[in-house]
């Protein structure tokens, strides 16, 4: 099944999707993102593996139908789940978190994290750059996405492939602000569970050979054919090493094979779920494996997370496949020693409203919300901070979600105290807000 397009009740398109052909691979100007990312690994010396696999649950995901039930609340507050237990002793999920509760002690939840907006637009913005939206009617990002910085400051973990991948398509402010079009991510525009899966981007130029791409005419006339889109793009690129690079990226066997899904067994493809949250999963997986450093998944192909009302039908859509894909990903990462290598976050804007609303949803509410976390060197099976009697109020160990993202950074071996001057020229911290979470150290 291709993947979605939804809409929030904001009513700000999700589509994203870059343009299919020539003028979607050149808009992500890879020969300027290889350049950089070799200037800044022959700055920086480092050759960290590390990766994060960021779950993006878009639309704000329920607290209480998720990490934080309530089962003792009244049933306007309780909701309509019931709550399973966990492997950690007096912790539980809700029901249709039944696969990460047998792996509790696998994976860490933050229970009080918060923010004081209930918009999906500055709240994507914050959770996805550690910055509020300026103006939350706008499309474009007013500072770089965690995976566009680590793009620029980190780049690939192998050669071959990119930096930073978002399956199906961008998170809402996924993009590189003044970071410039070199850094925002490949894009596989569809779901890894489509029926022949592949991506427009790498399989467009199949069938060139070497010396067909040491033929600049040749390689010039397909430029050519497209060159109305790469300007429209405003990202025409210099033909130097960096382009060939570019182009050795989208036919050489390294990218083609990370993606080449259909080369997993049916057993680990049925493990993951044969839809298109756990095939997205497992191709992130192959993805940090063969090198990615920063992978995103939109998971709300199955339905978006904005659940204002029928909330117990839209969990019962989405909730099993997400919880099937999150702990084949956990265990699957362990299994092949890439645990401590690689770091993953579920995390939407905010969360939903304690009581049932009249149309048996619940609304937005930044004021607490609950994230999930696994792998890298944190501790596992730790359940850090609470939310009052009624999943309303953070009550202990509360944190924002630049928090969150500075776990990530450290992960990374990304310093967040980093300045880069924006357009005008003022120099911004990638966190202004950047401790960590002690309890997971």
């Amino acid at each position: 099944m291709a993947a979605r397009l939804t809409r929030d009740c904001d009513g700000i398109s999700r589509r994203g999707m870059i343009q299919a052909g020539l003028g979607g691979l050149v808009g992500l100007s890879l020969p300027d993102l290889l350049r950089l990312s070799a200037e800044s690994a022959e700055r920086s010396g480092s050759h960290s593996k590390t990766a994060v696999i960021y779950l993006e649950m878009a639309g704000g995901p329920t607290q209480h139908e998720t990490w934080d039930p309530k089962p003792l609340a009244p049933s306007d507050y309780r909701g309509p789940l019931n709550a399973v237990k966990t492997s950690i002793p007096g912790v539980h999920f809700s029901q249709y978190m039944e696969q990460q509760a047998k792996i509790a002690d696998q994976i860490s939840i933050l229970r009080a994290v918060w923010h004081d907006s209930g918009s999906h637009g500055t709240s994507s913005h914050l959770t996805q750059t550690g910055y509020y939206l300026s103006d939350r009617q706008s499309r474009e990002n007013d500072m770089p996405c965690i995976g566009s910085v680590t793009a620029r400051l980190r780049g690939a973990n192998s050669k071959g492939v990119p930096p930073f991948v978002s399956i199906p398509r961008n998170m809402r402010y996924g993009t590189a602000a003044w970071f410039g079009k070199g850094y925002n991510a490949f894009e596989t525009v569809q779901s890894a569970d489509r029926k022949n899966f592949s991506v427009p981007n790498l399989t467009l130029l199949k069938g060139l050979t070497d010396d067909r791409l040491a033929d600049r005419r040749k390689l010039l006339s397909y430029f050519d054919a497209s060159r109305q889109t790469i300007d429209n793009e405003g990202v025409a690129d210099a033909m130097d090493d960096f382009t060939h690079q570019a182009f050795e990226m989208v036919t050489g066997d390294a990218a083609q094979k990370a993606f080449d899904i259909e080369s997993e067994t049916d057993a680990i493809r049925d493990r993951y779920g044969r839809n298109s949250l756990g095939q997205n999963m497992l191709l992130a997986r192959r993805l940090v494996e063969a090198g990615v450093t920063f992978v995103t998944i939109r998971v709300n192909t199955l339905g978006s997370w904005d659940d204002h009302r029928d909330i117990a039908k839209r969990m019962e859509k989405k909730g099993p496949a997400f919880d099937q894909g999150v702990a084949a990903l956990v265990e699957d990462l362990r299994e092949r020693g890439m645990q401590e290598d690689v770091m993953i976050v579920g995390m939407g804007e905010f969360g939903r409203t304690p009581r049932i609303n009249r149309n048996a949803g619940r609304d937005h509410w930044g004021r607490v919300m609950s994230v999930m976390l696994a792998g890298g060197r944190i501790r596992k099976g730790v359940i850090v901070g609470a939310s009052d009697s009624n999943g309303a109020m953070p009550l202990d160990a509360p944190y924002r979600p630049e928090n969150v993202l500075a776990v990530l950074y450290q992960h990374l071996g990304i310093d967040p105290s980093q300045t880069f001057p924006d357009n005008s020229g003022r120099p911004r911290y990638l966190l202004e807000r950047r401790e960590l979470v002690s309890e997971l150290l």
